[in-house]
């Protein structure tokens, strides 16, 4: 995939430029420059991997590339608590299926956003693990997740070919709904 590629799978997820963001599971960036270049320069991103040294390259890239987004860098693992501020949204790309037990990952994220605020999901289309992906999760397990974690919305976005493990997909979780008009 190619940045134009991770742009389009989170675009729908981004509702305007602004706001203050993190990326879940960063690793050296892909999809933390595809949310910068959506957010623009108004745009706050904590970037939270375990890899300090991913992190250090996502870094490099990031001020090469959008120097013009304010970038937090953060080593820790998101599956504990964090002492994060109100966040608009959080990015999840391909770093869910890297554990099993996904409901208390996705309640925890329900926490650290504002009303209205939302989960952008990055995940293989498919439910069955290898040892690079152990954990994938499927458009249809990511629903039937989302109505556990009692989202009010968890509709697909977007779709990628992928020669890894079919195709992946993009779909957003939203617990506080505004009712039309």
């Amino acid at each position: 995939m190619i940045h134009p590629d991770h742009v389009a799978l989170l675009r729908a997820g981004v509702p305007k430029q602004g706001g203050r963001w993190a990326d879940f599971g960063s690793g050296t960036g892909a999809f933390t420059l595809a949310l910068a270049d959506l957010l623009g320069p108004s745009g706050e991103i904590i970037s939270i991997d375990r890899d300090a040294s991913a992190l250090r390259q996502q870094e490099a890239s990031m001020r090469s590339r959008l120097p013009y987004v304010s970038v937090e860098y953060r080593i820790a693992d998101f599956t504990r608590s964090l002492d994060l501020p109100p966040l608009d949204g959080v990015v999840m790309a391909k770093s869910l299926h890297f554990h099993q037990d996904k409901l208390p990952i996705i309640q925890r994220i329900r926490g650290y956003l504002r009303p209205g605020g939302h989960l952008i999901l990055v995940e293989y289309d498919t439910d069955q693990g290898n040892p690079w992906v152990p954990y994938p999760l499927s458009y249809h397990s990511w629903e039937v997740l989302a109505r556990r974690a009692e989202c009010a919305e968890a509709p697909l976005m977007a779709t990628h070919p992928s020669r890894f493990l079919g195709r992946i997909y993009s779909a957003l979780g939203r617990w506080d709904v505004q009712s039309p008009g």
